[in-house]
Order: structure tokens, then sequence, then C-alpha cells
């Protein structure tokens, strides 16, 4: 009797850590808000960092023969002082510098470019034992479900790597060869497919038919991410304004993910805002929308890994659009989602 108590008390034990470590929380810090109030408040509450886009090219690798390791190595820097585990965002996707997005590039350039970007970053990344999940590519699906590809002009929100072209399957070559890279130089990252907009079902059933795709050339993809910025595009308007099927349709998305050896992320989440004339009542239907993606996270980490990211801690202006809502005010203060923590770290 006495030892099978103990087998009941280490199976339950184990049981019930796993299924905690299985929902993994934290948020995003600029490299400028390092060793500041804000990073001491994400320090208090989380071990899991975004550093936003400091491993970006537009940052790494502003121009031809320039590389600018600065920003990323003090967020390396930062997380091995304080123990925290990384989720590297420099993906492969339209977050590229400019000279990338010249028009006259030609698609062999590009990917002697691209090739060139994510050697380096593999290296780099797959020697800090912080980096536990890496972006290999990002917003690379239109909510029609149509490749999102290049435009005219360096100044517009496009993504030139199209221009190298389609293999025999019609599948984006820029797309397979970061995942043949990533999974050949980073074998202990976790590799994340990481895609924006809602739950449009002709962007996720392309994205599901990719995911499929790369794996059968014998690539690593890992996870899949979906960004989360609420209310910042049509796109995410459907979530919103139906939540009840807009929870369903992430219940299913995540469902598919754990069956098929994923885990999910949940990558850039806030709330954005047009103005800041009825604050009050959007951030308790912000703490609402909140809770139920998280009630929801916490639910499915029972059956495989979840994480969830706040896209940044406080309020984040960006001139010409409006306010993006975070758990935390402009002034640094709590903000009601941040009620929401109590129960998920405690």
């Amino acid at each position: 009797m006495k030892n099978q108590l103990i087998i009941f008390f280490l199976f339950f034990y184990f049981s019930v850590n796993s299924q905690e470590n299985n929902f993994i929380v934290g948020a995003t810090l600029n490299f400028n808000e390092l060793n500041t109030q804000k990073s001491d408040l994400f320090l208090k509450d989380f071990t899991y960092l975004t550093p936003a886009n400091a491993a970006k090219q537009t940052v790494v690798h502003p121009k031809p023969n320039t590389w600018n390791w600065t920003k990323i190595n003090q967020m390396l820097d930062f997380a091995n002082i304080h123990n925290l585990d990384l989720r590297i965002h420099g993906p492969i996707g339209p977050q590229s510098s400019k000279w990338i997005k010249d028009d006259s590039r030609t698609s062999d350039e590009l990917m002697l470019n691209l090739v060139e970007f994510m050697t380096e970053s593999c290296i780099k990344f797959s020697k800090e034992p912080s980096v536990k999940w890496m972006d290999v590519v990002n917003e690379t699906i239109l909510p029609s479900g149509k490749w999102h590809g290049p435009r005219l002009g360096n100044n517009k929100w496009e993504n030139p790597w199209l221009k190298i072209g389609l293999d025999e399957n019609e599948f984006p070559l820029y797309i397979l060869k970061s995942f043949e890279i990533a999974t050949k130089l980073a074998p202990d990252i976790s590799l994340v497919f990481n895609q924006n907009a809602g739950f449009q079902p002709r962007l996720w059933d392309k994205l599901k038919k990719s995911i499929k795709y790369i794996r059968s050339k014998g690539y690593r993809v890992d996870g899949i991410g979906w960004q989360g910025h609420l209310l910042l595009s049509k796109s995410t308007y459907g979530f919103v304004n139906d939540l009840d099927k807009g929870i369903k349709d992430l219940s299913n998305l995540i469902d598919w993910a754990h069956e098929n050896d994923l885990d999910f992320h949940v990558t850039e989440l806030d709330y954005f805002v047009e103005d800041k004339s009825n604050l009050n009542n959007d951030l308790l239907n912000q703490k609402m929308i909140y809770s139920r993606i998280i009630n929801l996270l916490e639910e499915k980490s029972k059956n495989g890994l979840v994480t969830l990211n706040f896209w940044d801690m406080g309020e984040r202006y960006k001139k010409g659009k409006g306010y993006f809502q975070s758990i935390y005010s402009k002034e640094l203060k709590p903000n009601p989602s941040y009620e929401l923590l109590n129960n998920i770290l405690k």
C-alpha cells in the first residue's frame, strides 16, 4: 500500500508540473527598455522574453556588407544575467531591409541574401543557451490565402522574398530554404512558422499544407505562431466581433497543432484602439477578450506546449494609426488585463 501511494504521488506530482510547464507566459522588451522601470516590471513577473525587433534583418543587416549585432547581443546578455528563455523574432518575411526590397534585385541575389542572413543568424543563436525558440518565417500568407509577395518601391508592407520563385508544387523556395538552413544549423532551437491575421480558412489551410510539405522535405517545423494583434486590421475584426467563433477557431487550430506534434505560440498579443476617447471601456473589453484567450490556452496546455507573449508591456503609439494596449498603461500602471496574471503566474 505504501509503495502504491508513493507511485500515485509521483504520478500526480509530475503530471501537475508537466501541465504547468506546458503553459509559458512572457512579454516583449525593446532594446532601449533594458535596465528601465519597464524591464524591472518584466522581471517581476516573467522569465520568457521576446527581444522585440532586435534580431530582425532591418537591425542586424541594414545595408550590404554591414552587420550590427549590438542590440541583440545586449538582449542576450540581459537574458543570461536574469536566466530568461528567449524566442528570437528575426524571421524571413516582410520586415526586411530596404535594400532587400529594391525592385531591381534579382531572384538569385535575394537567395544569396537569404542564405547569408539565415546562416549567420542560426549559427549565432544556436550557441546561446537562452534561445529556446526562433521564428523562421513570418507573415507569408495573406488573409485571402494567397502568398504574400513583393510590391513596387521599398517603403510598403511587402514580402520581397517571394520573387525567388516557387518550386514544382507551387511552394515558395524562400520558405523551404529558410527551414532547410534552420534545421541544419539550429538543431537545438524550436523552429516556429509565425503568421498574422485572423482565422480566415484559406490562410490557415495553406499554412497547414505548407508545414506538411516542409516536413516532407526532411526539414523541421516545431511550432505554429499566431500573432494576435487584435483589431489592428480588418483581418482580426471578426475574432473580436464574434468572439465565440473566434475562440472556437483558435481552439481548433491549437488542436491541429498538437495533433501534428507542433507547439502553439501566441506571439504578439496586444489590443488596438484608434483613439482613447472611450479608453476605460476599451480596456475592460480587452480584459474580457484576454480572459477568454488565456482560459483557452490554459486548457489546451494539457495536450501540448502553449506559450503566450504580450507584445510590449505598456501602451504603444503608432503615428497615423493609434494606440496598442497591453498589460500596463502609458504611465506603466497596471491595466485591467494585468489582473489576469494573478491566476496564470501563481
